[in-house]
């Protein structure tokens, strides 16, 4: 049906059912989805106590296929117009931050990894521990956060959902990846850094490589700031970022060892630089990093493990 004969449709419709329809009917008129429908998956974290959201995209056919671990940022992974209500995201509990409001970055990748022929797993750490709200800039020294630490916390929630993939029959289990943003990639940093340690809770499982959008890099953000890996890490920066220092970034990972430990830093560009929302992609520094990132992104993957 046309788009106009759904509003009139729609019209009609209110007029007769009343204020309690209007939430169905608004889902039936709004924009079609990306190819890709994020699915809810529950799996427990490496912790041993916290069963984790995650939001699964998976490509077509019947695999095995590589898999892709996504860490959100500060501001956790479902969109700012919904978000700010949030707090528990849990089996049976119903709420706005769910598999239908991820943010539109999140959504993006997970889309264009399933579409590369990936199955790629969006983790939520914040929902499941009551923090589904997120965090604003600049809250780093919030003691709120401490429940969702990206040294102490989250590196676990990456090694569950790495767990959980690899027992999959779709998965590949030797060609398993991580992308993380912003605390997310701080958080895949450190992640990196238990594995080539020997301190993952799994031993017998590792990331193959990791892809780490604009991490932080102060003591306060990394386990240590002598980084080792003991795959690929390609980090990229924005030259411009308001929130965390690419100097420190640049400085920190130009000395890390093994890996190899690439980075990248864009001229102009701030931080959020692939976010595919007006406000970031009107700078045109970072449409020109987000493109160059995204077309390099799979093909750095696809080259791991063959």
């Amino acid at each position: 049906m046309p788009p106009a004969s759904i509003a009139s449709a729609a019209c009609r419709a209110l007029a007769v059912l009343g204020l309690a329809a209007i939430a169905s009917i608004a889902l039936a008129v709004q924009a079609p989805r990306g190819e890709a429908v994020a699915q809810a998956a529950h799996f427990p974290s490496a912790d041993g106590h916290t069963e984790l959201v995650g939001y699964l995209f998976a490509p077509s056919g019947p695999g095995p296929h590589p898999a892709i671990v996504l860490l959100h940022g500060r501001g956790g992974p479902y969109s700012g117009n919904v978000n700010a209500g949030c707090t528990l995201v849990a089996p049976g509990h119903v709420s706005p931050c769910n598999a239908g409001t991820l943010s539109r970055r999140h959504e993006m990748w997970g889309e264009y990894w399933a579409a590369r022929g990936y199955v790629a797993l969006l983790v939520d750490s914040f929902g499941p521990r009551g923090r589904a709200h997120g965090y604003g800039r600049f809250t780093h020294d919030d003691p709120d956060r401490d429940a969702v630490d990206e040294r102490s916390v989250r590196p676990l929630d990456a090694e569950g959902a790495l767990a959980w993939l690899a027992a999959r029959p779709d998965v590949r289990p030797e060609r398993v990846m991580l992308q993380g943003w912003s605390n997310g990639a701080s958080t895949a940093l450190n992640t990196m850094m238990r594995q080539a340690e020997g301190a993952s809770a799994d031993k017998g499982r590792r990331f193959r490589a990791a892809l780490v959008f604009y991490p932080g890099c102060g003591p306060k953000a990394l386990l240590s700031r002598r980084v080792a890996a003991d795959a690929p890490v390609w980090v990229f920066l924005g030259a411009a970022d308001e929130e965390v220092s690419p100097t420190v970034c640049a400085d920190v990972l130009g000395r890390a060892s093994g890996g190899p430990v690439v980075v990248t830093t864009y001229p102009g560009a701030t931080h959020d630089f692939d976010d595919p929302g007006t406000a970031r992609q009107s700078e045109p520094a970072n449409r020109e990093a987000k493109a160059d990132a995204m077309a390099r992104a799979g093909t750095l993957l696809d080259d791991v493990g063959r």
